[in-house]
């Protein structure tokens, strides 16, 4: 694998900044000015090929939803067929043409689970000559069952993976490899600010780093420079500043921004499906027991992320009038009431974007216009919780500084721990979890 595709590879995982500064280095290191090659080395001189530990305890990769391999294995077994190809089944069509050829069998139709109304009794068996017991046949039916509700754990499992993805990077994950590669400047920074939009979140009462460091402002200069070259489309997947975007046709903003309403609608019902079932308390944002806050926080950033590259088009597009008509709002992340405490033990208050979020309607219901907001309804919201609605993000595209390059940190739930063999040891015995 040379280098440039296994830099293309660091776009699905969580590769460290540091390790793929390294990558950067070794594929124009040549090309590199001496100012240029002085920033990168920051980041690729704590690589862990050049730490001292050269480990990290650190999942380098995002989840993998589990199909039905294991399920269709032993449905190939009972009902004695070929299997065409091992494919491990870890695709929703793959699943569906299975079941849709293999339930036939018994003629069920797929969907149909009811155990006292769906299945055949003896005479219809018969009548549509099927000659095995009813024994045989509840296995087989039951067998098809539990795919079937395999099949929807899967769709379930890999919506929350995307949406983890789209809440981290955006859509950079879905650029193909022959338009990253086209241009290297394009595919380094690409991929470095990919890594860097990864890392995770540390436990404090302060603010976030921002991705957008003093590397990725070296690296997106570099493509400035050489904007003929620059392949601006697909950086627009993981970055839609307005430097990028009037770089683009109108043909191809329209259809980025189709792409993004369509996330925006699949998040909407996901979001709405997680609201009702987890009791959030809103006025506080703060986690209760029994609140899955992983996959809240981690579809709340999605609906953030598609809603600021949504944004970002409508005023590139000059489109922004729309928002006089509709405009949802931001959705907040549920917080650790620990982190809450400590917020307001040293001064401060709830954040008042929480404020805001408590008195503009749902955004999903918005967005699904099942209930009326609009710009004018958001910025009122705004004064009243004392924040600038363009600045902060609620109605105009979120404007950003460069970050100084920090080294990653080893995390154990956010904290920081110095060794990372002693953070492996941490995490395994759940300390910082929550869970002792």
């Amino acid at each position: 694998m040379t280098t440039i595709q296994q830099l293309y590879k660091t776009l699905d995982e969580r590769k460290r900044p540091e390790d793929v500064a390294e990558m950067i280095v070794d594929i124009i290191k040549s090309d590199f000015k001496i100012h240029e090659h002085a920033i990168l080395s920051k980041a690729a001189n704590h690589s862990l090929k050049n730490s001292f530990y050269g480990y990290t305890s650190m999942l380098e990769t995002f989840g993998v939803a589990i199909g039905a391999g294991k399920q269709i294995k032993k449905a190939v077994e009972i009902f004695k067929i070929s299997e065409k190809e091992n494919s491990g089944y870890n695709n929703v069509d793959e699943i569906e043409a299975f079941l849709k050829e293999v339930s036939s069998l018994i003629h069920k139709d797929v969907g149909q689970n009811d155990f006292r109304k769906d299945r055949l009794n003896k005479d219809l068996r018969k009548l549509a000559g099927m000659d095995i017991s009813k024994r045989n046949y509840n296995k087989k039916w039951r067998l098809l069952k539990r795919i079937e509700i395999r099949l929807q754990k899967f769709i379930h499992e890999s919506k929350k993976i995307e949406f983890q993805k789209i809440s981290k990077h955006g859509l950079s994950h879905t650029i193909s490899f022959e338009d990253f590669s086209a241009d290297l400047n394009t595919a380094c920074f690409i991929a470095y600010f990919n890594a860097r939009s990864n890392l995770r979140s540390t436990f404090t009462n302060q603010s976030q780093d921002r991705p957008f460091d003093e590397i990725c402002d070296m690296l997106f200069n570099r493509c400035k420079q050489n904007s003929e070259g620059t392949n601006w489309s697909a950086i627009s997947y993981i970055y839609s500043s307005r430097e990028v975007l009037q770089h683009l046709t109108d043909e191809q903003k329209g259809n980025l921004l189709g792409k993004w309403t369509v996330i925006l609608e699949e998040i909407s019902g996901f979001l709405e499906m997680l609201w009702y079932e987890n009791d959030i308390y809103r006025k506080t944002m703060a986690v209760k027991k029994g609140n899955d806050s992983t996959t809240w926080n981690n579809t709340a950033g999605a609906w953030n992320k598609a809603r600021d590259n949504w944004m970002n088009l409508i005023y590139a597009l000059g489109l922004d009038s729309i928002l006089e008509d509709l405009c949802f709002g931001k959705v907040m992340r549920l917080m650790a009431a620990d982190v809450i405490a400590w917020h307001l033990s040293t001064g401060g208050k709830i954040d008042p974007n929480t404020e805001v979020w408590n008195n503009v309607p749902l955004p999903w219901e918005v967005f699904q216009e099942r209930v009326f907001c609009n710009k004018e309804i958001i910025v009122n919201a705004c004064k009243e919780a004392g924040i600038d609605p363009e600045k902060s993000g609620w109605i105009a595209p979120r404007i950003h500084g460069v970050s100084p390059f920090r080294p990653t940190p080893e995390l154990v739930h956010g904290v920081m721990v110095s060794n990372p063999f002693l953070a492996k040891v941490l995490r395994q015995n759940k300390y910082f979890s929550g869970k002792i």
